[in-house]
């Protein structure tokens, strides 16, 4: 923070978010998103900054300290420009077209993203991160040409928002049928690109990209080749030994600035976590690899311990940063390590990669050397001093609101780690959250919010919140069998076609003919760490669709589907959801229906076994969902495998009912 005026706020010190916050005490005149900033923008003529980032992104950091904190920077700022700062994680409607800006003007993207925009909001410049002198530079060239030449200012404006406007056209495709035969090819594509020694996708940085690996689990299901196998192992072990996990506290950082998974950027973010809890479980599947469920547990444990409020819904993110350092509160130096570790030191060192220079500033972070003694309890008491240790560390800076669509991911997490483990814990706290977003954040006219902090919501939901709502849900009902998840589905899912369907291409858009209009509705089809809205929708669609038996959902997943298909097929990476959703139309769903008292114990022994493209629903007794309708036989507990709307003959046992589905 800059000493000149440090003590005056700006206009953020009256929100909520975290980032915004974190710039109330800049000598920038920092305003948030609102009609008054624009008004203002338009009456004194100004070009406007939209200056875009988080609370745990590192490079934000930076660019506030080397510039917005800077006296001479803001006084430029300030004379000739209005500035507003946008949360990204609140307002990803905002981000995503200046975001599309950014990477249309330089060909890249990422945070920082620096917006100048006339002030009707269109953009004559955007970029991401730039040193202080480039700043200058650019808001004084720009600021000059807006007063001298305006015309080629307000031409290159005009150019930008018409291009973007094209990246949302999406054509209404024809009805073709899905053919088998991309299926080999979508693998193909994936394994291609695919790192065999390392895992994930090849170079660095690396991500891990939970839904890209979820595609590659539905490939090995559908043809059993080992290969596909082979990439999936690999990478989650790379994932378990390398530093991107947390050895001492758990939990995964955002990514890995190497490609070997050693070193992350240090950031924590919840829907990173949430997703690599199923993708993990999915895996133990498959592989009944205990390193995997121990990874669950301890990462489950991270997530209760740091981000979880005491009200049962969880925070956003853990800053890469303390003490304005980043990375600091992880590494460790050799004397601290043999300090703390003792007699045990010399076999610490035989499984971790330490040395005098370090790994990471002239210090180390832990980094296996193989999956040896993984999960051990010898292993976890030396983690447990370690973590006492830096308990006592000036830990990172946490971002204590809570969005809406992370937590809804979590809860379809923990609901599909309750059927791999039958462990009560990950259902309770899935129920836990999904009763908070009920009660906290949906409202009587299924308006949904998507933030929550300190008792208080703002911020109207988007695309992405109702539809990891709708498949939260569903998820539920998967784990619980209570039908009250399935329509609590259902009901978002209308409210979703009511209030964000384009007619016109059977898309979705990412906000509702509520929102305030900005100058593009977006189309959000790509997917990227979180599934892209319009696939989870579709994913959504294709699933109730079976369930209630309804032709005009299934007909708007195979458009949406048959829409992006050219798309998935050729990069199936980018499109990995919609993917799935190809395999699973392609593949079809087998449908098993259990009703009677023991249909609870039966799921449980079919979730045990790794079940592809499997639809399972159960009813105690009558049911009104139609594949379990007038299927209840008193005293006894049947199972009906059901395929192309034709059901067998009940049988009493899940093993007469697994020759059924193979059959």
């Amino acid at each position: 923070m800059s000493e000149h005026n440090s003590h005056i706020s700006n206009a953020l010190i009256h929100e909520t978010s975290p980032y915004l916050l974190q710039h109330a005490y800049n000598p920038v005149h920092w305003m948030p998103w609102n009609e008054k900033a624009w008004f203002k923008a338009k009456e004194e003529d100004k070009l406007v900054i939209v200056s875009i980032g988080y609370s745990a992104c590192h490079w934000c950091h930076v660019m506030e300290h080397e510039s917005f904190e800077n006296q001479e920077v803001a006084d430029l700022m300030n004379q000739f420009f209005v500035s507003i700062k946008v949360d990204r994680e609140e307002r990803p409607d905002i981000d995503h077209i200046y975001m599309d800006a950014v990477q249309l003007i330089t060909g890249h993207g990422g945070w920082p993203l620096n917006a100048i925009c006339l002030p009707d909001g269109k953009p004559v410049y955007a970029g991401t991160y730039f040193k202080r002198e480039q700043w200058m530079y650019l808001l004084s060239f720009l600021e000059e040409e807006y007063r001298t030449k305006r015309s080629e200012t307000l031409k290159r404006a005009e150019a930008i928002t018409h291009d973007l406007k094209q990246l949302d056209i999406i054509p209404l495709a024809a009805n073709v049928p899905f053919s088998p035969v991309v299926v080999d090819d979508i693998k193909e594509k994936m394994i291609r690109n695919w790192d065999f020694q390392y895992g994930g996708r090849r170079g660095a940085p690396k991500f891990p990209m939970p839904s890209s690996l979820l595609l590659m689990i539905d490939l090995f299901h559908f043809n059993q080749d080992k290969k596909v196998l082979a990439a999936i192992t690999v990478t989650l072990d790379s994932l378990i030994m390398g530093g991107i996990f947390d050895h001492v506290g758990g939990g995964f950082a955002r990514y890995s600035v190497d490609e070997y998974w050693h070193i992350p950027h240090f950031e924590k973010m919840l829907y990173d976590n949430a997703q690599l809890l199923e993708v993990f479980a999915k895996a133990y599947q498959l592989t009944r690899k205990e390193e995997y469920k121990a990874v669950i547990y301890k990462t489950f444990e991270f997530l209760q311990r740091d981000l979880r409020d005491t009200s049962g819904i969880y925070y956003s993110a853990l800053d890469a940063d303390s003490e304005g350092v980043e990375g600091k509160y992880y590494i460790w130096s050799i004397d601290e390590l043999k300090s703390i570790l003792a007699n045990d030191y010399t076999l610490f060192v035989e499984r971790f990669l330490i040395s005098e220079d370090g790994n990471f500033e002239g210090e180390n972070h832990l980094v296996r050397k193989s999956l040896a003694g993984f999960g051990s309890t010898q292993e976890q008491n030396w983690m447990n001093k370690l973590y006492a240790v830096r308990s006592s560390r000036i830990a990172p800076g946490l971002d204590d609101k809570s969005i809406t669509s992370w937590n809804a991911l979590l809860v379809k997490a923990l609901s599909v780690c309750y059927n791999v483990f039958n462990d009560a814990r990950f259902l309770t706290e899935a129920e836990q959250i999904n009763l908070f977003i009920k009660q906290n954040l949906l409202q009587s006219d299924n308006i949904l919010y998507r933030n929550f902090k300190k008792g208080k919501v703002s911020t109207p939901a988007f695309l992405e919140d109702y539809g990891t709502c709708i498949a939260s849900n569903i998820a539920l009902y998967s784990a619980t069998f209570q039908e009250e998840y399935l329509f609590a589905a259902k009901t978002l899912t209308d409210y979703c076609i009511q209030h964000f369907y384009n007619a016109q291409n059977g898309m979705f858009f990412f906000t509702s003919i509520d929102d305030e209009p900005l100058i593009s509705r977006k189309t959000e089809t790509a997917d990227n760490v979180i599934p892209s809205s319009n696939a989870v929708m579709a994913n959504a669609l294709y699933y109730l669709g079976e369930v209630f038996d309804d032709s005009s959902y299934q007909r708007m997943a195979l458009q949406m589907a048959q829409n992006m298909q050219k798309l998935t097929e050729e990069h199936p990476f980018f499109y990995s959801a919609w993917a799935r959703l190809e395999l699973r139309i392609i593949a079809g769903f087998t449908q098993v229906a259990i009703v009677g008292e023991e249909c609870e114990r039966y799921k449980n022994e079919l979730d045990r076994l790794a079940l592809s493209n499997v639809l399972v629903l159960g009813s105690k007794s009558n049911s009104k969902l139609p594949l379990l309708m007038d299927k209840h036989i008193m005293g006894k507990t049947m199972l009906y495998i059901c395929k192309n709307k034709s059901c067998s003959l009940p049988v009493q046992t899940v093993k007469e009912a697994i020759d059924l589905i193979n059959a």
